[in-house]
């Protein structure tokens, strides 16, 4: 009797049209790591990321080539406008995509933003002007909305048992990114400059400077919008009018996962009653999480102006060349750290503890950076690369474990929505970010002989304030657990 009446259970709980019953069905017979779908997760991610620091280390110099700072103690001021721009933007609309993403789809939201980043970004690289930068970075942040759905997509692919993975894939990706990214815009900004035998002055490549880096990120994007014409969906589409029991198809989902408890009915029913905002696991995880990518901004854009800054002014005198190389180690460590060691880490300390002891081991790190403008050679190229390589690990360490508590806070049907929250909250202080880092470092320049933290020492002390308060928001009362 009750073999035969376990196939009739199974075709009540999943629906042959759904997307999203589909995938359960798969997570059901395939209960393995869905290398596929994070595979998948983790291209779509760093593509969305790399356009976004890819500018920092030419930054400096493409505003000095446009002409608008009278000195060039106020290139950082006009610097960080144009890395503010692309966040703005993201702000408007991330909350907008979040929705779409939970009423149409992950994969439409997806390829959208790939286009953005297609059309965009090879745009901001042919910039002639100083508004033609920032018009073209704040319409790439507007239609690049992706972040927030290929979180939630990266719980939806797999089974609970793997959702840290899942979740550690998209902050790997993203923090390679954000690391590659500007690897790649050092490497090959200036091109007629650095490889003259290759790239002439007269050339396309040399009247167009910093096109050849976002070009490669171009290219690389339209491989992954071919990608995209494979990439399951994974939101459920259920048609309550064709359903013949809807109260039998609930008790009988299975309990793991996004079930099928999460069907149609029951968002409908569930969805008017649950505000988001009121969900204060979810609202304190992200508020943890925007102090804390303020703080990661604003590093990412001071750590590449400072590197690249004379050493009269307290910067190391590195080309962006230089630059690239540091980030690029940092990079190829962080996907090693990512793929074999924080999955273990988050097991033994879960994802609150890493995050805390990361934001501790961060402070006296960047306390030591200024006082690296004293060494020079070997040992000042090798100091940097460490302190790059781990100040990166920790920081991938704390996103990650936000990214888990914002997920795990609310039910398939909210994720998008939530997602579209914390993007939207992120790229609000993501925008004061670059702005304010730029007016800091710009004016940070200007005391090299101040009584009380000289020159770029208080640059790096209120990066240690910003990382102190983020720290004080992990724990009780202010930071809730969401209820397994």
């Amino acid at each position: 009797m009750a073999e035969n009446r376990a196939p009739l259970l199974e075709r009540m709980m999943y629906y042959e049209s759904c997307p999203g019953c589909k995938m359960e069905r798969r997570k059901e017979e395939r209960r393995g790591i869905p290398y596929k779908e994070f595979l998948y997760v983790w291209i779509v991610t760093l593509c969305t990321a790399l356009p976004i620091s890819i500018l920092f280390p030419f930054l400096y110099f493409m505003i000095r080539d446009l002409h608008v700072a009278k000195r060039e103690e106020d290139i950082g001021f006009y610097a960080g406008f144009v890395g503010a721009s692309f966040m703005f933007g993201r702000a408007l609309t991330s909350a907008f995509w979040g929705l779409v993403a939970d009423r149409c789809g992950r994969k439409p939201v997806i390829v959208i933003g790939i286009c953005a980043v297609i059309i965009f970004n090879t745009l901001f690289g042919l910039s002639t002007t100083y508004w033609m930068a920032i018009t073209t970075r704040l319409l790439l942040g507007s239609l690049n909305g992706l972040l927030g759905p290929i979180k939630a997509y990266s719980i939806e692919v797999c089974r609970p048992e793997h959702q840290a993975l899942g979740l550690s894939l998209v902050s790997t990706a993203w923090g390679i990114g954000l690391i590659i990214g500007p690897a790649i815009g050092g490497f090959f900004a200036q091109p007629a400059e650095k490889y003259p035998n290759i790239f002439s002055q007269d050339s396309f490549f040399g009247r167009f400077p910093y096109f050849l880096p976002c070009f490669c990120v171009s290219l690389f994007a339209v491989g992954v919008f071919i990608l995209c014409f494979w990439l399951p969906e994974t939101l459920h589409r259920h048609n309550a009018n064709k359903m013949q029991d809807g109260t039998i198809e609930v008790l009988e989902a299975p309990s793991h996962g996004s079930g099928l408890k999460e069907n149609t009915n029951e968002c409908e029913e569930r969805a008017p009653t649950e505000n988001l905002f009121k969900n204060w696991p979810l609202m304190s995880s992200i508020i943890v999480y925007c102090v804390f990518s303020l703080h990661d901004m604003a590093y990412t854009e001071i750590f590449s102006l400072w590197a690249v800054s004379d050493k009269i002014y307290g910067g190391l005198s590195f080309s962006s060349q230089d630059v690239g190389e540091v980030l690029a180690i940092s990079g190829f460590s962080l996907l090693v750290y990512q793929l074999f060691l924080y999955p273990s880490l988050e097991k033994i300390l879960g994802p609150i503890t890493s995050s805390r002891v990361a934001s501790v081991l961060s402070i006296p790190l960047l306390a030591a950076f200024p006082f690296m403008t004293k060494l020079s050679g070997l040992g000042l190229s090798l100091i940097v690369n460490c302190a790059s390589l781990l100040k990166n690990i920790l920081s991938v360490t704390i996103i990650t474990g936000t990214f888990i508590l914002q997920n795990n806070a609310v039910p398939q049907h909210q994720r998008g929505a939530a997602n579209g929250i914390a993007m939207t909250g992120m790229s609000l202080f993501k925008t004061a970010a670059p702005a304010c880092a730029g007016i800091i470092f710009s004016w940070a320049q200007k005391r090299q002989y101040a009584s009380f933290l000289p020159g770029d020492q208080v640059v790096f002390f209120i990066l240690n304030v910003v990382e102190f308060i983020g720290l004080l928001l992990t724990f009780k009362p202010f930071l809730a657990l969401p209820n397994k």
